[in-house]
């Protein structure tokens, strides 16, 4: 794996069409890579996630959503970005989706689903003036994807229309830096890391897989093994792992020590002690507990 690079080569690539009503929307688009989708999907979800809102735009529908604190999840499994509230979750294809432990995604469809273009955009009026700016996705077949709203300054704070000519133009500095970040690259990513790649271990208590009712104590002991370790990797609870029935499941997303090391890692039958086992042989020592291995090795 290539070192996580800071700096975004820019794509200058600029294009325009026409938007539903009157005027143009213009696009700019930026990398839909990992190294770059993630860090500015970490700053709009955990760090920003005040200003932003998101949902689809299709003709005749208009789904918008907004945070009212910071999401509970947000990690990639399989893939998927999961970001999660208490009252609505979403999912976003930012990797290749290969269909759990199995791999049952075909290949087609794992293209298909994966974000295969990315852009920051502006909605302009008939006579060329911005009134509206956000980020607009793809799917691997050129079908839109989720729209992410970034703050408007022509809306006020109850989402009332000010003055055409008294607009809040603070309320840009958000797209201006992600523009300078990730469409111009003029400034580095605020990040040494890709934050959506750090390691993390989920324990699955999916209630359709009797043996994972009892996930409580594995994630307990998973956690008290990390803090001891000292390591800086997350435990986190999670719905279903897709190795129903014979949980308690744990899944690692995996480290970059290593090729085998790197792939994601699905546990099975993890009892406390085995979970204190998983954290000292696989994430400590580099060696994949065998024996709890899901699918098994042959």
């Amino acid at each position: 794996m290539s070192a996580f690079n800071r700096w975004v080569t820019p794509l200058n690539c600029r294009d325009t069409e026409p938007a539903s009503r009157s005027g143009t929307i213009e696009y700019e688009d930026f990398s839909p890579q990992i190294d770059v989708l993630g860090p500015m999907l970490y700053t709009l979800f955990q760090e920003r996630w005040q200003e932003v809102q998101l949902g689809h735009v299709v003709e005749g529908s208009v789904l918008e959503l907004e945070f009212s604190q910071p999401p509970k999840i947000c990690v990639v499994y399989d893939g998927y970005l999961t970001v999660a509230t208490e009252s609505w979750h979403l999912h976003l294809c930012v990797e290749e989706n290969l269909g759990g432990p199995h791999q049952k995604t075909p290949p087609n469809l794992r293209q298909q689903r994966l974000v295969g273009r990315a852009a920051l955009y502006r909605g302009l009026n008939e006579r060329g003036k911005a009134r509206s700016w956000g980020i607009q996705f793809w799917n691997g077949t050129g079908e839109k994807m989720m729209n992410l709203f970034l703050p408007n300054p022509f809306l006020g704070e109850e989402e009332d229309l000010l003055p055409e000519n008294k607009p809040c133009l603070e309320k840009l500095a958000l797209y201006e830096e992600l523009r300078q970040i990730y469409v111009q690259g003029i400034r580095p990513i605020p990040y040494t890391t890709n934050p959506l790649k750090r390691p993390y271990l989920s324990v699955c208590r999916s209630s359709r897989c009797y043996p994972s009712r009892n996930w409580q104590p594995v994630c307990e002991a998973m956690q008290q093994a990390v803090a001891e370790a000292g390591l800086e990797v997350n435990v986190i609870s999670s719905g279903c792992l897709e190795v129903c029935k014979l949980g308690p499941v744990v899944y690692y997303s995996g480290d970059d020590r290593s090729p085998e090391l790197r792939q994601q890692t699905w546990y099975t039958r993890v009892k406390p002690g085995v979970a204190r086992q998983i954290v000292q042989e696989h994430l400590v020592n580099g060696r994949k507990l065998t024996a709890h291995l899901y699918p098994p090795k042959s």
